[in-house]
Parts: structure tokens; sequence; C-alpha cells
């Protein structure tokens, strides 16, 4: 197909700052119609992208040969079958399902129905990420020993929503949030799990979800994994420190671009996934350790992985089987933070 017209649904902090603009800079891909009920939002994405807005998600049908969907997680499972139903392609924000069995009923619909199904794990285009998992293919870092991974925050005053103030039903709080991108990088970097114990906090007055967590993975291969994620870090940690039999890597700071997306720098601009050099990780040993060049974080990628798998029936960037086993630790975790147990995984 010669343009691909995207309906996007949900136009919150997920479809205005990372899917819209993504969509719109992949050659291939046209930002057709988006869902929200906010006549503001309509005016929006009308100015800056020539879409259409429109308040029912059965409106796409007729008019998007791919749908994305960036709306609330506990909406995730539906909206995504009712597109799978009509025959038409799906890109799914993290998390893929509130459960993990949500998940693998999800992909075997879209097998049936034949056709794509991916998630929309951006984290795996992190720079910082993409150096770790350079350095590792190197053998820079030796045998990797512990994996440990942070998304802090200083939030002492909640913002308010869904992700914080709902219930088990809305999905929300850091574990399926952060969590999910957290997980997903550690079994990408390591292998399976095996082991999962978790322990997670509800720690500011007025938000019913976890607000600060900590993981830990026993992966397959013997290396755990430790992560975080965190509103109420009053002081950051490194973002990642990796340790190895040769030697390690610690980098501090975000990748930045989350940060330009906000500021309304298109993802294709010159330089807009290079991380500044006094922000840059350093590998080596207590006695001996340099300065590394962050990768390029490149999150389109991710969308025109989903161009070229569309046009050329090729393999989604993300394999939704993946985003199952991100589910699979997410639940054992849960089950580990409220019974306050060790989870072997099968």
């Amino acid at each position: 197909m010669s343009e691909i017209r995207v309906g996007l649904v949900g136009y919150g902090v997920a479809g205005a700052f990372f899917h819209a603009p993504l969509i719109a800079a992949t050659p291939g891909l046209r930002l057709a119609t988006v869902v929200t009920r906010d006549p503001g939002r309509q005016s929006e994405v009308a100015g800056r992208y020539g879409a259409q807005g429109v308040a029912d998600v059965r409106e796409l049908w007729e008019r998007s040969d791919l749908v994305v969907v960036a709306s609330p997680n506990r909406t995730h499972v539906a909206t995504a079958a009712a597109a799978i139903e009509q025959g038409l392609p799906v890109v799914v924000d993290k998390p893929l399902a509130g459960t993990a069995e949500e998940g693998r009923e999800l992909v075997r619909l879209a097998k049936e129905r034949g056709v794509l199904l991916t998630v929309f794990q951006n984290r795996r285009w992190d720079g910082d990420f993409l150096t770790v998992r350079r350095l590792a293919e190197e053998g820079a870092l030796g045998e990797i020993r512990r994996f440990e991974s942070r998304f802090e925050r200083w939030r002492p005053v909640p913002k308010g929503g869904w992700r914080e103030s709902g219930g088990p039903e809305e999905i929300g709080g850091l574990l399926y949030d952060l969590g999910s991108h957290l997980v997903d990088q550690a079994i990408r970097l390591l292998g399976p799990v095996r082991e999962v114990y978790c322990e997670s906090d509800v720690r500011r007055q007025g938000v019913s979800a976890d607000d600060d967590t900590f993981v830990a993975l026993t992966h397959e291969g013997g290396a755990r994994s430790h992560l975080w994620a965190s509103s109420v870090a009053a002081r950051l940690g490194p973002r990642f420190r990796v340790l190895g039999s040769a030697a390690a890597y610690v980098k501090h700071g975000m990748d930045v671009q989350e940060e330009r997306l906000r500021a309304g720098i298109a993802p294709d601009a010159p330089g807009f996934g290079e991380d500044e050099e006094d922000r840059w990780g350093e590998l080596g040993t207590a006695e001996e350790h340099r300065r590394v060049r962050t990768e390029p974080g490149s999150y389109l990628d991710f969308y025109r992985g989903v161009a070229a798998a569309l046009r050329d029936g090729g393999p989604p960037p993300v394999d939704p089987e993946s985003a199952v086993d991100v589910l699979t630790v997410l639940e054992a975790a849960r089950l580990s933070a409220t019974q306050r147990i060790l989870v072997h995984l099968p």
C-alpha cells in the first residue's frame, strides 16, 4: 500500500507526545483520524496533522489501515480486539493487557484473523539501553551478573488522574506503567526469568496505586535484574548500573527523546536522539574507567518497523508474545508484593 492511514485512539500524554509525532514523521504512514471527545484536542490534531477528530472508536474502521491504541490501560484489550475483529492491524501501547491470559487471547485472535499485532515498547530504542546492549554484545562487560535499572522521579505532590488514583481495574500504578519498560528491557538483555520478588508501596496521600516499587528478577542464565520505579525519590540513582565480570557501565540521566518530544521537537530532526557528551555513561572498573558515547536513541525505528511489516509482510518490531512474557513477570511481581513471597515461574 502506498499510504497507510493511521487511526489513533486517545490523545492524552501517550497519544499527543509519543504516537502522533512519531506516526507523522514515519514515511508511508499518515495520521488520518484521532479518537478524542475533547473539542480542543480535535482542533489541535486538525491544525497540527491535518487529521480528523472523532468521538467514537467505531468511526475508525472505514477510515484506517492501522489502528493505534493509546487510550487508558483498562481499554486496551477491548479496543484492540474490536479492531482485530474488523481485520485491522493494531499497535497497542504498553501494557498490552491487564493479565497474561488476556494478552495471549489477543495474540491468538490476531493470528486467527491474520492481522499484525504489536506493542509499543519504545524504551527498547532508548539510546542508553542500546548502549548497554552494544557493550554486552562486544563483550566489554564480560559476563553480566547484575543489571540495575531505574525510572525514578521526585513528585511528592500527586498529579492526579487514573494512573495514580484508580483502582486495580484501571491497571494503574508504576508496576504496570514504568515497570512494563523495566521488565521488557531486562528480559531483552538477559533472557527469560525464573524467579520474581517484588516490594510495592503507596507512599503519598491521595494515591491509590503503587508509586514506589522494586522488582528483583533471577534470569534462567543466573544473572539478576534489580529494577526500581518510584515517584518519591528525592535523589535519583543511576539510570543504569550494569555489573559484569570484566567491567561495569554506569549511566545517569534519562534518555533524551521523551524530553524532546514533550518540547515539540520533531523526532526526525537532526540529532534528535543524540545524548550530550556530559551525559555519557562510564565503562570500566574502580581503578580505570572511561566515558562511552551514548548510542543515538530512535523511537522512530518502532514505527518504521510497523510500516515495513505492513508493506512487506515481515515481522513486527515487537513480537506480541514478548509482551505476554512481560505480563507474566508483572503478574508474578504483583503476587509477590501482595503475599511477600518469592514467585517461581514455570
